[in-house]
């Protein structure tokens, strides 16, 4: 294992995530936990109006395909932005092969929602699915119809701040009006992969509320908990589903030093 915990995002090996172990680990098998988080993404999504030839961003989805697979009905392209090199690698084959696993996750969105029944996934991803190599903090604004992400602003970093500015980020991604869905670890302390530890920040409900009050509305914030956890660490999940706020974003200059540390940020 590495040595102790860095602080910010740009101090972890990003590019040496062991991206086949982390799959086995956490999504070889459809978990409890993402039983109770589907069907509340498929009706979320069901329930929206949107436009035809809706374009959909996941923001960082590592080794997780069903954020994407819940899309399908509603998306005519699906952007999968991904920091990590290892990880691209990893989707770019898995895209292409769709390994029989995913059918468990696809059937428990079959199940919540009948939009799915004639679509055939291993078919359809590689036909809308587009991977860009990019940081959340790069992310475009007001580009995308609709969004997901999973795990991932309270995943990539020890700093509350810069969990808040990745959260932004992604919803300033959208459109205004467009919905969207993100997860978040409740209390993680950090994860293991591998060989290398990697950060977290352990957000509450209040934080999440806190960060999403003046990029979004219509926010729903949903405990996913369950005695059975299946990783160690942390105390629940939040499922996070709103719409982008019409409140217009700004470009603020932040800091002068390398990685992350030097980036523009938008702010309400």
């Amino acid at each position: 294992m590495t040595g102790a915990l860095a602080v910010n995002n740009a101090e972890y090996p990003w590019d040496l995530f062991d991206s086949e172990s982390y799959q086995q680990r956490n999504y070889a098998t459809l978990h409890e936990l993402d039983q109770i988080i589907i069907p509340l993404l498929a009706r979320f999504f069901d329930e929206q109006d949107l436009p035809r030839h809706s374009a959909a961003i996941d923001v960082g989805p590592g080794t997780n395909l069903y954020p994407a697979m819940a899309m399908l009905p509603f998306a005519e392209t699906i952007t999968l932005w991904e920091y990590s090199s290892a990880n691209v690698v990893w989707l770019e084959q898995e895209i292409g092969r769709y390994r029989r696993s995913w059918d468990d996750f696809w059937q428990a969105l079959v199940r919540s929602c009948d939009r799915y029944r004639a679509i055939r996934p291993a078919e359809l991803l590689p036909q809308v699915v587009k991977i860009e190599k990019g940081s959340i903090f790069d992310l475009e604004e007001g580009r995308w119809d609709l969004g997901t992400m999973f795990f991932v602003a309270e995943s990539i970093t020890g700093m509350l701040d810069e969990c808040a500015t990745a959260t932004t980020r992604f919803v300033r991604s959208l459109k205004p009006g467009a919905p969207f869905a993100a997860t978040f670890m409740e209390g993680s302390r950090g994860y293991v992969v591998g060989d290398h530890t990697f950060p977290a920040v352990a957000v509450t409900e209040q934080d999440v509320h806190d960060i999403l009050r003046d990029v979004a509305r219509d926010v729903t914030l949903h405990p996913i908990r369950s005695p059975q956890l299946f990783r160690h660490g942390y105390d629940g999940m939040m499922l996070v589903t709103g719409v982008r706020s019409d409140t217009p974003s700004t470009w603020v200059q932040h800091g002068s030093g390398s990685g992350t540390n030097q980036r523009k940020e938008w702010s309400a």
